[in-house]
């Protein structure tokens, strides 16, 4: 009888302790102090030298915070830059606006040695938003061509839209400062050209420097697009021009509301926005992106979000990221709505309206920071590899290869892995050619895989992820009729 209650006292303890656990009275690591699974790999794992990352890393202290907002200045004066107002007008209209950019890249471009090339891009587009007529619309440009001929057809594209709206996004009459959306965007990547032009022409300073030479393998392309709010017109035709020039795109960068910062304890990490795709068991180009710019930038500056974008909501990666190329969109913590599509007014004693007094240089100047180091990086990699692909199945060891051509400034590959629950690869291996690698007495079922290469300089490709071999189970045939 003793021996019964002191059974019945225990289970109740236990169903007692599960209850709290459920309801969150008992933290969940409190249930066993580390994970009970079996080892993998068994044996001893391999300890691959990791390469330092590429030295001269852009500094906080050289961003210009004065010429960003010298610049949204100029765009906000305009008055309206919406894509239906004036393109001749100098004064209004987003005419006015493209003329400011222009001009500002100019002088980049002057001081860069003439490396930097603007171009302005003039094309029609049509949406609902046009009222299905064909509109005349501009892009503007600065080009950093690569110099490897290697990669020097791979583009990186950093991009904001000049365009703004107020509330009635057919309306070219009614005032939209634009400041925050997307003036400040377009200040992100016009400072970017800054400063990746800078160092290119003075290469070893910031220590961008391959066998000799202060450039970047990879051609960066700093762009300011049009038509964003009339249905992404602009980027979708900036994804068309870069294919007809014969680019592959190696990433795009969408920098669309990332001026403001007014919540307590500010700067705060910028949020990175990636889509998964619609690759099984794996992920999409765009997440792979997102983790090597945080990856590159830090946890402390950068802010993963894994949804394609702001819920309910679209920016000009998108058209990339449909096209199933390495896209993501960075936008700032915390919108507030008051700033952004509003119609400047007062109503019930609460101001609407995108001005400039709303926005936080401070932190825009670490969102220009974070998007012109990965920028960097990224142009200074080999180019990642391809067919990555998993086999294995059913046997005690995974086996992951892969393909790339050949490049004399190649360290090799690291094999990345990861839990199937985890959101950040881990350095496996390290190979020096492609081809194939077993991983001893790893299953093939309870990691993720991918394969990056690297550079002699230390810079690393995005990850490629591995496909798996298709072997679904049998299953009973179809009953005869």
């Amino acid at each position: 009888m003793a021996n019964r209650k002191k059974r019945l006292g225990k289970t109740m303890m236990k169903a007692a302790f599960l209850g709290l656990l459920a309801f969150g009275a008992i933290p969940a690591g409190a249930q066993q102090a580390a994970p009970r699974d079996p080892v993998e790999p068994a044996k001893e794992k391999p300890q691959p030298k990791i390469l330092e990352r590429p030295a001269g890393v852009v500094a906080r202290a050289s961003i210009d915070e004065k010429s960003m907002r010298a610049l949204i200045a100029k765009l906000v004066a305009c008055g309206t830059r919406l894509t239906l107002s004036s393109w001749t007008d100098e004064k209004r209209g987003i005419g006015c606006g493209r003329d400011a950019i222009v001009a500002r890249l100019n002088e980049i471009a002057k001081d860069s040695g003439g490396k930097l090339q603007v171009v302005v891009d003039k094309f029609e587009s049509t949406s609902e938003r046009t009222s299905g007529k064909p509109l005349p619309l501009e892009n503007v440009y600065a080009i950093l061509p690569g110099s490897d001929p290697t990669v020097a057809k791979t583009i990186f594209i950093v991009s904001g839209h000049f365009d703004s709206r107020p509330s009635n996004v057919m309306d070219p009459q009614a005032d939209a400062p634009g400041a925050d959306d997307d003036g400040s965007g377009v200040a992100v990547s016009v400072e970017c050209a800054r400063l990746l032009s800078k160092a290119r022409a003075s290469g070893p300073s910031m220590g961008v420097t391959l066998g000799g030479r202060g450039t970047y393998r990879a051609t960066i392309l700093f762009a300011a697009v049009s038509g964003e709010e009339q249905g992404l017109l602009g980027s979708t035709h900036l994804m068309d021009w870069v294919k007809q020039r014969g680019y592959t795109v190696g990433g795009m960068l969408d920098d669309d509301i990332v001026g403001a910062d007014l919540a307590a304890g500010a700067p705060h990490r910028v949020r990175l926005f990636s889509g998964n795709g619609e690759i099984d068991d794996a992920d999409s180009p765009s997440r792979e992106l997102a983790r090597a710019i945080e990856e590159i930038d830090g946890r402390r500056a950068i802010r993963m979000i894994f949804r394609v974008d702001r819920y309910g909501r679209g920016g000009d990666h998108y058209p990339f990221y449909k096209a199933r190329l390495p896209a993501v969109r960075f936008t700032e913590p915390l919108e507030d709505y008051n700033h952004q599509h509003q119609t400047p007014r007062t109503e019930n004693g609460i101001e609407y309206g995108d001005f400039e007094k709303y926005l936080n240089f401070t932190f825009m100047g670490d969102v220009a920071r974070g998007n012109a180091e990965a920028l960097r990086q990224l142009a200074l990699a080999p180019a990642a590899p391809r067919s990555a692909k998993l086999t294995g199945a059913v046997t005690p060891d995974a086996k992951v290869s892969w393909s790339a051509d050949d490049d004399p400034e190649r360290a090799g590959f690291e094999i990345l892995w990861r839990e199937t629950t985890d959101p950040r690869w881990q350095v496996y291996d390290f190979a020096a050619a492609p081809g194939e690698t077993v991983l001893k007495g790893v299953s093939t079922d309870n990691h993720f895989f991918a394969v990056r290469a690297v550079g002699k300089n230390g810079a690393r490709s995005i990850a490629v992820p591995t496909e798996m071999e298709r072997r679904p189970p049998p299953l009973p045939s179809p009953a005869k009729q």
